[in-house]
């Protein structure tokens, strides 16, 4: 912007999913583009490492230990994120969990079921409290949910996890119409295969498998997680102001090949 203006100034922003990869990428960018920062995620150690890091390059940010699949948690983020910064403008949920592909016959019960808590309940409890606390603060709120291309299609990943993220689409939509006139956006980032440590633990022992991912991407590569975290910065900030609903493809091309 020609007044020098940084993305996010002035903003309030719970991340989920902080403690590394694309949640991790999203706190220091945020943070950089002048948004205060809570964190919330399980690995305490690494919050409070990331917390350090950023306060030391002069941003603002705060930590919250927990599960998004626990709605007590959630709740106590968003209450933090108000009691420490003040109020709250946006979201970004970003937590996730998935195993390598197992066929849907040999899937075990409690693997889908942290699958769907996760990558779905999770979800659902963060708009249930993040919304109320989005709108007392007042209009134009923000909340991005990380989706993934295992949203659109079948790609290889257990049925657990597409079933998860083609719902966290759905639950981006009916958020986004039901909020809209009040003015809070809902949108969705449809994430392709991207260097993470959870992508990592997928691909490890399946060269096979890291080699479709690459393939199946326009660009012939995997994303580094700060170019996921810039698209979520984006629809988290007032540039984005005219979109909501959306299912944003940040795939290198996956979904259009």
């Amino acid at each position: 912007m020609s007044d020098g203006q940084r993305m996010l100034d002035g903003r309030t922003i719970l991340i989920t999913g902080a403690s590394s990869g694309i949640g991790a990428a999203a706190a220091r960018l945020f943070a950089a583009e002048g948004a205060a920062v809570m964190l919330l995620a399980r690995r305490k150690e690494r919050l409070s490492d990331l917390v350090d890091e950023i306060s030391l390059a002069g941003g603002r940010a705060a930590m919250v230990t927990g599960d998004v699949a626990d709605e007590r948690d959630v709740e106590r983020a968003v209450a933090a994120t108000v009691e420490d910064f003040g109020r709250l403008d946006a979201a970004f949920n970003n937590a996730g969990w998935a195993v390598a592909g197992v066929p849907l016959h040999e899937t075990d019960n409690a693997v889908f079921d942290r699958i769907i808590d996760v990558n779905l309940r999770g979800v659902w409890n963060c708009l249930r409290h993040q919304i109320p606390a989005i709108l007392a603060t007042g209009r134009d709120g923000a909340v991005v949910n990380t989706s993934s291309v295992a949203g659109h299609q079948a790609t290889g990943a257990s049925a657990a996890y597409v079933a998860a993220k083609h719902a966290v689409l759905g639950l981006t939509k009916a958020a986004a119409a039901e909020y809209g006139e009040l003015g809070v956006r809902v949108n969705a980032l449809v994430v392709g295969s991207t260097r993470t440590e959870l992508m990592e633990e997928v691909l490890e022992g399946t060269p096979a498998l890291e080699k479709s991912f690459v393939e199946r991407s326009v660009q012939k590569r995997m994303a580094d997680p700060t170019e996921i975290a810039q698209a979520a910065a984006w629809l988290c900030s007032n540039r984005a102001s005219f979109v909501t609903g959306a299912a944003m493809q940040v795939d290198g091309g996956w979904t259009a090949a």
